[in-house]
């Protein structure tokens, strides 16, 4: 942590990189999101027969988390291949690589917020003091995120097909996952939704926003896939790491 003005400005340089000569820069994505919410809230709120002041917001916060999960699963097969320069001339710890991808995913989400915002004070809904539960679900949120670009980032580095794999998955899983639609709308299969660990991950940092509490049974799901990424996370980098370098 020592060398968290390195990873910083690593990290914004990515994001300055990545739209560079872009009008918009990053707001590209908030726009595209704006547009999405709007029009898949308008459009399942007539297919799940819920009134868009009810399931807008809800769709709005599903799709900025799951952008958040899907751009650090499908950036992370990248993360050490794309620093073969700095890896293999300077010596610096493989973690600061973890922090500068998180940190640049965290300022992408944050630029996607003020749709949020903008949806609760057109339909005048207020969360009240219950959205601040939704900061330690999107840190417990990030640090999954940390946790699972490592290891995803050692076996892309080594597997160099783990990233089409996982970027095929993660279109089914968004379909499977109620992100756009809810889980009432599986009636006597809502098991199926309360099956799915990634709806626990979306719903930690949802239900705050939304205005209520998340499920005992989310929060323990959620910690509990935090429990088992790490162990299994620190398990394969103490075991592999000396090899990165000459996998990239």
């Amino acid at each position: 942590m020592q060398l968290w003005p390195l990873w910083i400005r690593l990290g914004w340089n990515d994001i300055l990189h990545r739209y560079r000569r872009s009008a918009l820069g990053p707001f590209w994505s908030t726009a595209n999101t704006a547009i999405t919410v709007i029009a898949l809230g308008l459009v399942y709120s007539q297919i799940l027969n819920l009134p868009a002041r009810q399931l807008m917001p809800y769709v709005c916060v599903g799709l900025i988390v799951w952008g958040f999960i899907n751009s650090i699963v499908l950036d992370a097969g990248n993360l050490f291949s794309g620093s073969e320069s700095y890896i293999k001339q300077v010596r610096l710890p493989y973690l600061l690589y973890v922090c500068r991808f998180v940190f640049s995913k965290t300022i992408i989400f944050a630029h996607d917020l003020p749709i949020y915002l903008a949806l609760m004070l057109y339909f005048r809904i207020w969360p009240g003091a219950v959205a601040l539960y939704a900061i330690p679900g999107f840190l417990l949120l990030v640090t999954n995120g940390a946790l699972a670009s490592l290891t995803i980032g050692m076996a892309s580095a080594r597997f160099r097909d783990i990233p089409r794999i996982i970027a095929s998955l993660a279109q089914i899983v968004f379909l499977i996952t109620p992100i756009i639609w809810t889980p009432d709308a599986l009636g006597s299969s809502l098991y199926l939704a309360h099956g799915n660990p990634v709806f626990h991950l979306i719903e930690i940092v949802r239900a705050p926003l939304l205005g209520h509490l998340p499920s005992a049974q989310t929060v323990e799901v959620a910690l509990a896939i935090t429990a088992v990424n790490v162990l299994v996370t620190i398990f394969i980098f103490l075991r592999y790491r000396a090899r990165i370098a000459y996998w990239i």
